[in-house]
């Protein structure tokens, strides 16, 4: 049997409690929705001045497909864990 810690009679009943503080009433500002494409500009600047192919990217691509350990075995439990477990959208109700 469980015993209670607290005493039924000492719990306060919602009639029994202090009014709380009225809450605060924020008038809404309207606002207009507003896009800017400054950002998008800087963006696509940025994206123009890299080049289209990294050879030190391509570089380590190479040494990462010629070595055999990689990816390790605990990388590779993990992905094929997380494909199991994976819904198979295939068979969701449209």
């Amino acid at each position: 049997m469980i015993t209670s810690t607290s005493s039924a009679d000492r719990t306060p009943r919602p009639e029994q409690l202090a009014p709380t503080a009225k809450p605060v009433v924020r008038p809404e500002t309207a606002r207009t929705d507003r896009i800017s494409t400054e950002q998008a500009e800087f963006l696509r600047a940025a994206l123009e001045r890299q080049p289209a192919i990294r050879p030190e990217v391509v570089a380590r691509g190479r040494e990462l497909a010629a070595d055999p350990s990689y990816p390790s075995i605990d990388v590779m439990r993990n992905v094929a864990q997380q494909i199991i477990a994976a819904p198979d959208l295939s068979e969701s109700e449209a």
